[in-house]
């Protein structure tokens, strides 16, 4: 006589719970036993999270029990599949435990020790939450052998990247279009001064339209990934993870921006007034350069290099006031940038420091400015730039030459605009001339040469000064004024050509005669001969 249905349920049951109380009770002194050193592992099921061992049993590790359970779940049926998942609660020893099961199948078995304290849920609850995440998993996975479900997901794929394709050609078709229309605006306004900076811009604008096709690029790759995941049971968690991801990522950014806005509303405002306190100055500034404003020691030369360290120290205050309200100031990245930024200018703070004071020196001794015409050492030419490490000086022969302000501070300099003023530079040129040559007449043809050579001034008219009166010959040295001290070389050639021209029109040798021993005549010029030509006559006094 066969057994009645009723006793056969009663004893597979009572099968099963010696089972788990013999597995309960050998491993009661591992529950026992402190788990904080153990090892956690997760059971993963189809890309899902199904629950988390923290605690061993009979020995066996939290890994053991993931991969115990995964060969469970891998042994499962086609039918054992399709059936609905239970918990089954039961204590040993005064331990509990909630076991996962499949009809008499067990996949695994949730105990105390694998409760996380931080998340404050009862036995129950994790028991129930891993067993629908476990509900779940395998629903995913047999709804994933259904062809509709396959077509559904592939034909939706397949749209999916048609759009992103057709997307990506846009973005890159669009991106063309925009740098080619930026490449002719700039030809077309070359000659432009508004945009006369994008021609060296060119290459940033080029990378700069790159590095935006390569971020839509990318963001249209990760939703199209994003989107296609999620049309397939089995991927479907790895989709909604990347989608937890940018929502969680853009939910982050916004709330940090939220959050910063009033320290980042603080900075603006601090940098705004510093700003407006720095364009007072400006003004200040302007109206002192242009004389409108008379401050004692602050010279015409000196305002420029006053208002840059004025308003280096006004922004410093300013950035130095700001700097905590600035979002993620005392992140660990931005003392990272100071310590960074602090070496380097410890190793190149001598050198920089040496020739910024130089600059300061020159600027404040006044010793050259801009258009002044120089010469210092071996280097003649007019001042094109004062800077704060270096000054640029063109010379004659059109040649920019650059010269560290410490060399300039170290060597003397000669200007020769500085007292020049509005007359122009004054430049010279000396002759030696017999003793036998009226010396009116030397003087008359000097100044006539210096009248015709094209380049020096009429007005303050050239003069002559009698050097020296040497053994054999008289000095004489002619001076003029002239605008273009660059041109100093081809105004001085054409002055002695004319000088020539002068001299040899009156019968005057140029010649510095010398004796070896003394003439048969006195080497003088007689009265009527004082105002040889070009020479004119002294007039008489006035009589009274």
């Amino acid at each position: 006589m066969s057994p009645s249905p009723v006793l056969s349920k009663l004893s597979a049951a009572l099968s099963w719970l010696l089972c788990c109380l013999l597995l309960v009770s050998a491993g009661a002194p591992v529950l026992a036993a402190d788990s904080a050193h153990l090892r956690e592992a997760t059971l993963h099921y189809h890309f899902r999270p199904i629950v988390t061992f923290r605690t061993t049993v009979v020995g066996i590790t939290p890994e053991t029990r993931v991969h115990r359970a995964l060969a469970r779940l891998d042994a499962l049926t086609e039918n054992q599949v399709e059936q609905p998942v239970e918990v089954t609660p039961f204590t040993v020893d005064g331990k509990r435990g909630i076991s996962v099961r499949i009809g008499q199948a067990v996949l695994f078995n949730v105990l105390e020790g694998d409760l996380d304290p931080e998340e404050k849920l009862s036995l129950e609850e994790a028991g129930q939450r891993a067993a629908s995440e476990m509900r779940a998993a395998l629903q995913a996975a047999s709804e994933q052998h259904r062809p509709m479900v396959l077509l559904k997901g592939a034909g939706l794929s397949v749209l999916a990247t048609a759009i992103a394709l057709l997307l990506l050609w846009l973005i890159r078709r669009a991106t063309a279009l925009m740098v080619h229309h930026l490449q002719a605006v700039i030809e077309a306004e070359n000659a432009s001064s508004r945009l006369r900076w994008a021609r060296h811009g060119w290459l940033l604008v080029q990378r700069l339209a790159q590095l935006l096709m390569g971020f839509l690029w990318l963001s249209i790759a990760y939703l199209w990934l994003t989107y296609v995941l999620a049309r397939f049971p089995l991927t479907e968690p790895l989709g909604d993870r990347l989608t937890d991801f940018l929502f969680g990522l853009l939910e982050t950014l916004g709330v940090g921006l939220l959050d910063a806005m009033p320290a980042l509303t603080t900075a603006l405002v601090i940098l705004f007034l510093t700003k407006a306190f720095n364009d007072a100055l400006g003004n200040f500034f302007k109206a002192a350069r242009e004389g409108r404003v008379q401050v004692p020691g602050l010279h015409p030369e000196t305002v420029t290099a006053t208002h840059r360290i004025v308003s280096i120290i006004v922004w410093g205050l300013g950035i130095a006031i700001a700097y905590p309200f600035i979002p993620m100031s005392d992140s660990d990245a931005f003392k990272g940038l100071s310590v960074m930024f602090g070496f380097m200018l410890t190793l190149g703070s001598a050198g920089i420091v040496n020739q910024l004071m130089s600059g300061l020196v020159l600027v404040y001794s006044r010793a050259l400015s801009v258009g002044d015409f120089v010469d210092i050492g071996d280097n003649v030419g007019v001042v094109s730039e004062v800077g704060a490490l270096s000054t640029k000086i063109i010379n004659m022969r059109n040649e920019e030459v650059t010269i560290p302000n410490a060399v300039l501070v170290g060597n003397p300099i000669r200007n020769y605009s500085r007292l020049a003023g509005a007359r122009g530079t004054l430049v010279s040129t000396q002759v030696t001339i017999g003793y036998d040559t009226p010396w009116r007449q030397v003087h008359a043809m000097l100044i006539a040469a210096a009248e015709q050579t094209p380049g020096l001034r009429a007005v303050p008219k050239p003069f002559v000064y009698q050097r020296s009166l040497a053994d054999w010959y008289v000095e004489y040295e002619l001076f003029a004024h002239m605008d273009k001290p660059l041109e100093r070389v081809p105004v001085l050639s054409a002055l002695h050509a004319n000088i020539q021209d002068q001299f040899n029109t009156y019968g005057v040798q140029i010649m510095s005669p010398h004796f070896v021993s003394q003439p048969r005549n006195n080497v003088v010029v007689p009265p009527e001969g004082w105002h040889a030509p070009p020479a004119a006559p002294e007039a008489p006094p006035p009589q009274s």
